[in-house]
């Protein structure tokens, strides 16, 4: 059975449309995701992911590699 868990960060430092379609392709390329949204108005990025394959750090840790920060 496949378990799905949902993530949401708040991503510092987006400025424009363009740094949040880095945040979402960064999210896109981690193993075992399901769904994947950024919302620039909210600096969130909220994720889908199958659990036995990834973890929320996981997509923390793609953010920060594209230069962003993560807001904790």
């Amino acid at each position: 059975m496949i378990t799905l868990e949902t993530g949401v960060v708040t991503v510092k430092n987006m400025v424009n449309q363009q740094d949040a379609d880095k945040v979402l392709q960064a999210i896109e390329h981690v193993w075992g995701l399901n769904r994947a949204e950024v919302i620039f108005s909210k600096s969130q990025a909220i994720f889908t992911y199958d659990e036995r394959m990834a973890s929320s750090q996981d997509f923390e840790q793609a953010i920060i590699e594209t230069g962003f920060e993560i807001a904790h």
